[in-house]
């Protein structure tokens, strides 16, 4: 379980409050699709925005981000078959994504702790591999 500050919660929920999911979302998965050097099409975008409303669980529930994902772990296990390393690279396009958003108003001291933040979405996503 992941240890939070009060500051590192405000952060967290601050961040996420300036992020426009139908904007970020398919402009993350968009970037992780590019980077497996695959065509981008209209359902990319929409499971863009899913992934991103998907994340509001965890902005939500910080203290069992772990629980919060537990089926959705097992679904992308067991049915959807996802290599687990994909939920990493999302993370990092997310965050990429977001700081070419917010520039300025995403310090680097905001930048590490967001990346704390979906580090622990990655962990619970991973979490039915291991």
């Amino acid at each position: 379980m992941v240890e939070w500050t009060e500051s590192e919660r405000r952060t967290v929920t601050a961040v996420w409050d300036k992020i426009n999911v139908d904007e970020i979302g398919p402009q993350s998965l968009a970037r992780w699709v590019y980077s497996q050097q695959t065509g981008t099409s209209r359902s990319v975008s929409s499971h863009g925005k899913v992934v991103l409303k998907a994340l509001d669980w965890a902005v939500r529930n910080m203290d069992n981000i772990r629980g919060v994902y537990s089926e959705l772990s097992r679904i992308h296990c067991e049915k959807l078959k996802v290599d687990p390393d994909n939920f990493r690279l999302l993370a990092d396009c997310i965050t990429i994504a977001v700081a070419c958003k917010l520039r300025s108003e995403f310090p680097p001291k905001d930048q590490a702790i967001w990346q704390k933040f979906l580090n622990a979405v990655v962990d619970a996503m991973g979490s039915q591999y291991t």
